[in-house]
């Protein structure tokens, strides 16, 4: 901070908030020569930068609520898409806390989400494949379904999904026969 004082005008310069910060150091150890005091600094400071598990579902519902209205409107190719990052975006949720610490005890996560996409995504992709959007709206709500048993079993009954009634961003055409933009 700087103050000037002259001709009877006081200026007063602060350091912008718009100016970037430098990076902050990376984590010491107590002993730097010590490989594993090392490790363990560097995976605090990883951990420090990973998105929590929330983060990856929030990106997932985004894709499987676009699922549902690509698979409403019979775009199947971009519903195949959104069935993909759903799947992917499932698989990220799981590899951030792969077991839940439950009041029953531990809930491993993976084998729900197996279990989920081995029959549920499985019958939404078949649902896909064969273009029936009345096989696909049954498989998206006993999906649905299935998403909220993995809830309730996570001591999470709160988060309760449901049909989207619009779709999440209004960027993406879900018409299948768009010319726009070319």
């Amino acid at each position: 901070m700087c103050l000037l004082l002259g001709a009877g005008v006081v200026v007063l310069r602060l350091p912008s908030v718009a100016q970037p910060q430098p990076a902050s150091p990376p984590s010491k150890t107590s002993d730097p020569t010590n490989p594993i005091a090392a490790l363990r600094a560097e995976i605090d400071q990883l951990k420090g930068k990973v998105p929590d598990q929330s983060h990856a579902m929030a990106d997932e519902g985004y894709h499987f609520a676009n699922l549902w209205f690509a698979g409403e409107k019979k775009n199947w190719p971009l519903a195949k898409f959104y069935l993909d990052e759903t799947r992917s975006h499932l698989n990220w949720a799981v590899r951030i806390i792969p077991v839940r610490k439950t009041r029953a005890g531990d809930l491993e996560l993976k084998g729900i989400l197996d279990a989920i996409d081995n029959t549920f995504l499985s019958e939404i992709a078949n649902s896909i494949e064969s273009k029936n959007v009345e096989k696909f709206t049954g498989a998206y709500r006993q999906t649905i379904e299935g998403c909220y048993a993995c809830h309730k079993a996570a001591e999470k009954p709160y988060l309760r999904p449901q049909i989207p009634q619009a779709p999440p961003q209004s960027i993406i055409n879900f018409d299948p026969d768009a010319r726009w933009p070319e």
